[in-house]
């Protein structure tokens, strides 16, 4: 097994071993939003709220994780220390979903949901950067182990926390999950302490914060880059809306138990799972364009037809199937990022990427739960279904540039 990834990828299997360290990261971090899309559905109940207002919840997460992209890029760029900034997320995300089980009114959730929304996205900048510069030749395979811990930590959060609610409270619930996050900061920080040097001699070579708004400006002039962006935030709309309004279906349109909805949204990831070293594989073959057109085309069909199945079989069945799509293309987006940009603004590039995609998806949840509280759940994933085509459409025009236009370390 390990000699065949060798030979696709590349890489020597133990010179993995930083990846997929920091996927475990990334996983961290979609474990501790994954919980709390999980939780959403009872805290909602336990404190009277309507969808509106659930999806509320979630918009604020968009809004925080935007405002903390404009200042996560420029720290890693301009200070380096991308390895400290991982475990710092890491810590963050874990203390808020602790305390989130403490708090006795709803109002308290709203400074809660801020810092796990500045976890998600202080953490990517510095962890994309950070595989970006040590597999700059397997970045789209480097990208799809990350995205691989994404998947599942979104995947197997969902199931934990769905069968710790059989026994406890979602109050509980939220403090004994959030322990498994604290470890792998640990882990992060000590095994790879060190790392930090290579970073901060590369943040060395903006020339100081001058440089770096030179940098920032170029990259906002780069028409690539800004049609890159708008593309993935469509996307993450999507993606988004799916992750707040599937687990909202099942539990109160299909009626499904805890443990089944967590096993729905698993068997979603599952496919993210699959599907994402694939994709980034082929991507650093034949191209981030064709690859991602793919996938979108693939994604929308499938959201097109969840839109007409009913019985909870066929409908986990398209889920499935929806994320084998839609979620093995974030690496590849991701690679097709740090293909644009110069090695020196690697952890703006992605601020841009995530600060656009958290600017859009801050309309999903509050609009969605607008839209499911007057026609029904069901209406709203026709509206997802026409964003994802959107980005469909816009991924079609954008250059399928297979080399990277500036060269390593520049």
């Amino acid at each position: 097994m390990s000699s065949t990834i060798e030979r696709l990828t590349g890489l020597h299997w133990k010179g993995q071993g930083p990846a997929f360290l920091v996927a475990s990261g990334h996983g961290a971090t979609h474990w501790v939003l994954g919980t709390f899309y999980v939780l959403l559905p009872y805290i909602a109940r336990e404190f009277g709220l309507s969808y509106a207002q659930a999806g509320g919840l979630v918009t604020v997460f968009h809004v925080s994780s935007l405002l903390a992209n404009l200042g996560s890029g420029a720290v890693v760029d301009i200070r380096g220390r991308r390895v400290l900034i991982q475990a710092a997320s890491l810590i963050i995300g874990a203390a808020s979903l602790m305390a989130m089980g403490l708090v006795t009114s709803a109002i308290w959730l709203v400074p809660l949901v801020i810092l796990i929304g500045v976890t998600n996205n202080l953490w990517h900048p510095a962890a994309i950067s950070y595989l970006s510069q040590c597999f700059p030749r397997n970045r789209g395979y480097a990208l799809a182990i990350h995205t691989l811990g994404a998947s599942f930590g979104d995947a197997v959060a969902p199931v934990v926390a769905g069968t710790t609610l059989l026994v406890l409270s979602w109050h509980a619930t939220a403090g004994v999950v959030s322990i498994p996050v604290l470890v792998v900061a640990a882990l992060i920080l000590f095994v790879l302490n060190g790392a930090d040097k290579e970073s901060d001699a590369m943040a060395q070579k903006n020339g100081g914060f001058g440089g770096y708004l030179q940098g920032v400006a170029g990259l906002l002039r780069d028409r690539a880059v800004i049609g890159l962006c708008t593309m993935a935030a469509f996307r993450s709309m999507t993606q988004n809306g799916l992750l707040v309004f599937v687990p909202l279906y099942l539990a109160d349109v299909l009626k499904v138990s805890p443990v089944v909805l967590g096993l729905a949204l698993m068997s979603m990831q599952i496919g993210g799972m699959v599907g994402g070293p694939v994709a980034g594989v082929a991507s650093d073959r034949i191209g981030r364009q064709p690859v991602t057109l793919i996938c979108l085309t693939a994604a929308t069909a499938v959201l097109i037809a969840l839109t007409l199945v009913s019985g909870i079989v066929l409908f986990v069945l398209a889920v499935s199937l929806l994320g084998l799509a839609l979620f093995a293309v974030r690496p590849v987006i991701h690679s097709w990022a740090m293909d644009l940009a110069p090695a020196s603004m690697s952890g703006s590039v992605v601020s841009l990427l995530f600060g656009a995609q958290s600017a859009f998806s801050a309309l999903v949840p509050l609009v969605g739960g607008l839209i499911a509280d007057r026609w029904g759940l069901e209406s709203v994933f026709y509206i997802l279904a026409g964003t994802l085509l959107i980005s469909n459409l816009i991924v079609y025009f954008l250059p399928n540039d297979r080399r990277k236009r500036f060269p390593e370390g520049a």
